[in-house]
């Protein structure tokens, strides 16, 4: 599949989007996003858009610099004592919620105990935990039994669930249920009454909020919200979105169809480039409980058949420059990076050899049910050479579409086939989940514990853990080698490649910071 097969409409302009709203007088920055918002909680939800929402409205203990170097954000500093087991944090001067309280260490203990029950890495530190206590309200310690040098890392990472602080009546809802209320304590606040999931969000200025002093660098540093309303508009037709920006009708648009990047580029009036450098990590993810690819003979079977340098022409054209592929478990260039178990990908057997796969794994034609989402093209067109390639090998494909919101409260479903269930989806985390065992979402094992999908490997597990305990470069290197070959063996996923998006804005927008979430402060319009 050379080229992407899902874009149909033309790039005429003229497409009929309404002009943006004026709020009481009030120009709004209008924002595309890369898809609907049908969630509004980033710990029950892993879901990108749902990532990018919650960086404007809510704020972590640590920020992220450009470089992915943890900084105090919410903290002021911190202390560590014990041999390591012992970390102090005191929250910074100033602080508020969005609903006129101060956020105290006893927010900071709920939020983050909830965090801890559904983040990979929030969970290694639960594994580690003796105690976390608020002494005071501005104090806030971590008691460990053994320590753990990548704490400020952890509570600052941006992906895929970030250790949001929210007040702790909130952070008190049950983990695997959603939050009624959104209410945070960064420089936007959400406007929950102008909400419309599949149309808009909403977001305006807190005016208390006080930024830090030291200069803005991707989510650490100042965040000065300098636009006073961001609305984002859910478009989820690309040519539309593109006409929209090119007759000014929208500001910016997030992940502009490649295709359609070369038009964009011709408008004196639209800049177009990379705002993340380290794109994007797709999978097709298998139901380990549910249905056939419960079977591991099954899945490495599809894994043997889904070519990911197909599924990469498929999202990106012909813009060789714009991917990676085949990948293995971490990202190329990384010191974790290797080729163990790389004979297993796609691209090598013959339809034949595969169908003789299923046939020994016993697959007897059950249906595999694919989520199917068709308003976000990348996932679209992953999806679509996703259900040719099965239909190919043999496999009874249940090709369901539907929107991605839809793909979001489906996928956590642990119910059969016949009731509801699912067997496979395609997902994109940001790439820097991949740069080594710590994070690597989909290539966990701990059962019920896992990202969806649910896994059971404890080998994976033995070699997590032995690479979290390592000091030793050479040891490390050998033990995510050794991950990675049970990767391809357990075979909880496949790993589609890697892939770089260009965002696109008016030229009347300035100050934009790289890094892997769009970051709205720090962005001026005039």
């Amino acid at each position: 599949m050379k080229r992407r097969i899902f874009l149909q409409a033309t790039a005429a302009t003229g497409l009929g989007l309404a002009r943006p709203s004026i709020a009481q007088g009030i120009k709004p920055l209008i924002f595309v996003p890369q898809g609907n918002l049908a969630s509004l909680d980033p710990i029950w939800t892993t879901a990108t858009v749902t990532r990018n929402y919650a960086t404007m409205v809510f704020e972590t203990l640590y920020g992220m610099d450009a470089k992915l170097n943890p900084r105090p954000q919410m903290a002021e500093g911190h202390t560590i004592e014990d041999n390591g087991k012992r970390w102090t944090i005191r929250l910074r001067d100033g602080l508020a919620f969005h609903d006129g309280t101060k956020p105290t260490a006893a927010d900071c203990v709920a939020s983050l105990n909830r965090w801890m029950k559904r983040d990979a890495v929030g969970q290694i530190i639960a594994s580690r935990l003796d105690a976390l206590e608020a002494p005071d309200d501005r104090t806030l310690v971590f008691r460990l039994s053994k320590p753990f040098a990548a704490l400020p890392y952890a509570l600052a990472k941006t992906q895929p669930s970030p250790a949001f602080i929210m007040p702790a009546r909130i952070a008190a809802t049950d983990p695997f249920k959603q939050i009624a209320e959104v209410v945070g304590s960064g420089p936007f606040r959400f406007e929950a009454a102008e909400y419309n999931s599949g149309s808009r969000a909403v977001f305006t200025r807190f005016a208390a909020y006080k930024p830090r002093d030291d200069a803005p660098d991707f989510t650490a540093g100042a965040r000065r919200a300098l636009v006073e309303r961001v609305e984002w508009k859910i478009v989820p037709d690309a040519s539309t979105a593109v006409s929209a920006l090119g007759a000014g009708e929208v500001d910016w648009i997030e992940q502009p169809l490649p295709d359609l990047l070369e038009l964009l580029r011709k408008n004196k009036d639209v800049v177009v480039d990379r705002l993340d450098p380290y794109g994007l990590y797709p999978v097709a993810r298998f139901n380990a409980l549910q249905g056939p690819t419960a079977n591991r003979g099954v899945r490495q079977a599809i894994l043997a058949a889904v070519n990911p340098i197909e599924v990469m022409q498929a999202v990106m054209g012909d813009d060789a420059s714009g991917y990676n592929a085949p990948i293995g478990t971490f990202l190329p260039g990384t010191e974790s990076a290797n080729t163990a178990g790389m004979d297993r990908l796609g691209g090598k057997k013959s339809v034949a050899e595969i169908q003789a796969m299923l046939h020994a794994a016993g697959y007897a034609g059950e249906k595999l049910v694919l989520l199917h989402p068709t308003d976000q093209p990348f996932y679209d067109a992953m999806s679509q050479v996703l259900a040719a390639t099965l239909k190919k090998i043999g496999i009874a494909v249940d090709d369901q579409s539907m929107d991605f919101g839809t793909v979001v409260q489906r996928r956590a479903s642990k119910e059969p086939i016949d009731k509801g269930g699912w067997s496979m989806f395609c997902a994109s985390f940001p790439a820097v989940d991949y740069l080594d065992p710590l994070a690597a979402p989909a290539a966990r094992g701990n059962g019920a514990k896992a990202w969806f999908g649910w896994p059971d490997d404890p080998k994976l597990e033995q070699l997590h853990d032995a690479w979290m305990e390592s000091t030793d470069q050479a040891e490390r290197k050998k033990l995510a080698t050794a991950l990675q070959e049970e990767v391809f063996i357990e075979a909880p996923y496949v790993p589609l490649g890697q892939y770089f998006l260009s965002s696109a804005w008016r030229k009347n927008l300035s100050g934009f910071l790289k890094g892997p979430v769009p970051i709205f402060w720090n962005v001026a319009k005039t």
